[in-house]
């Protein structure tokens, strides 16, 4: 494991960026043995040498070009956010108060914040005390509800958790450099992905990596744009915002889904060509929740005389599934997601003349983020999957 010392992960940036062990010292204002002992204690952690020491200067191996890599990435999301503050944070702030700072921004609570560290109250107190000292001003207003973090606050701990985040990604490209298996990719899954896409591109991922974390997180479009924005997830796989939310994303489209309405096989409805607006109107539905694009489009067919009076929001195939089985329900959802479920014969289609438009599907990824190789790879297996989509 990489250390989180922010003062020793800044020489070793200084040693790359001058060649000089007396001119990195020089620029950190430390003394050429403390840099000596930053940078053999680095090398200790990331398992071999990072420079090459000669007689014309320091040269970064391939680790320690991987490692300064993503330390310079990680200070440049980290300095300007430290600046806001104070320009003396820079050079005072240590990992142990920005992991304090982050744990009470997100439990509001100094006690709940130590809990999570495995720490003393009084140690978490001291540490976000000290930032506060040196930014000259209150981080959390306090109030009866809990401690409320101002803009400047939780620009910086969008920040730190984003330059944490290049830190693990730093020890997976090392462990790459040795043939080892290091980090971990996290994965938003909204509702189509997880019955038509992530199976697939996940069995084949395993074939390659059998032993690399991966974890798959279910939840809302919001919810999972959160984690994504904030280091917590690598990438949000399924539809895609039109437009864009907020700038600091990117989205790649990859294929174009439409809706299908969906009945139990029982349905009276089943085998009927071109059921009237009128008539599905005055059905009982399931469909997404409000806010998706699938939603949308569902509210837009109904758009001149208003939405159908019985609806049951629900973004699950599974529960759709079940309820049309038992009732006379209609069910609105991707044509996609619903195709395992046809070709099982556990439903079946309504034929609506409905002209759906193309929703977009594909990856949605922070605008800065840089993969590691195995990231990459599981992004490749999602994209030949997507390619094979209808």
């Amino acid at each position: 494991m990489i250390s989180r010392n922010l003062r020793h992960l800044r020489l070793l940036l200084a040693v790359a960026e001058t060649g000089s062990l007396t001119q990195a010292a020089g620029l950190a204002h430390v003394s050429q043995p403390a840099v000596t002992q930053a940078i053999r204690k680095l090398e200790r952690e990331t398992g071999g040498p990072l420079f090459d020491r000669t007689r014309q200067g320091f040269f970064a191996t391939p680790r320690g070009k991987a490692l300064s890599h993503r330390v310079r990435r990680a200070f440049d999301l980290l300095d300007p956010a430290l600046a806001d503050l104070s320009p003396r944070l820079r050079l005072t702030a240590t990992s142990a108060q920005l992991q304090a700072l982050v744990a009470v921004h997100e439990t509001e609570n100094f006690t709940l914040a130590a809990r999570r560290l495995g720490l003393a109250q009084p140690t978490v107190h001291r540490a976000v005390s000290q930032l506060e000292q040196e930014a000259g001003r209150s981080l959390f207003e306090r109030t009866s509800f809990g401690m409320v973090a101002s803009r400047p606050t939780r620009a910086l701990v969008q920040a730190v958790m984003l330059a944490f985040r290049e830190l693990d990604q730093a020890e997976a490209d090392l462990a790459e450099l040795d043939g080892g298996e290091a980090g971990r990719i996290v994965i938003g899954a909204l509702p189509l992905s997880r019955s038509v896409l992530l199976p697939r591109a996940l069995a084949r991922f395993r074939q390659e990596r059998p032993r690399h974390p991966v974890q798959v997180m279910d939840g809302r479009y919001d919810e999972l744009l959160s984690g994504l924005r904030r280091g917590d997830i690598d990438v949000i796989v399924g539809a895609l915002r039109q437009p864009p939310p907020i700038g600091d994303i990117v989205q790649e489209r990859l294929f174009d889904d439409h809706l299908t309405i969906l009945a139990g096989n029982h349905h009276p409805l089943v085998g009927q060509d071109d059921v009237p607006r009128e008539v599905l109107r005055a059905s009982s539905w399931v469909v997404p929740r409000e806010g998706t694009p699938a939603r949308e489009q569902f509210d837009a067919f109904f758009a001149g005389d208003g939405p159908p009076d019985s609806i049951i929001e629900a973004g699950s195939i599974l529960l759709m599934r079940e309820i049309l089985g038992n009732s006379d329900h209609l069910g609105c959802i991707s044509s996609a997601q619903a195709q395992a479920e046809l070709s099982k014969g556990l439903v079946s289609e309504i034929a609506v003349k409905a002209d759906w438009p193309g929703r977009p599907i594909g990856l949605t990824c922070r605008a800065s983020w840089a993969p590691t190789t195995a990231q990459k790879l599981l992004l490749d297996l999602l994209r030949e999957g997507m390619e094979a989509a209808p």
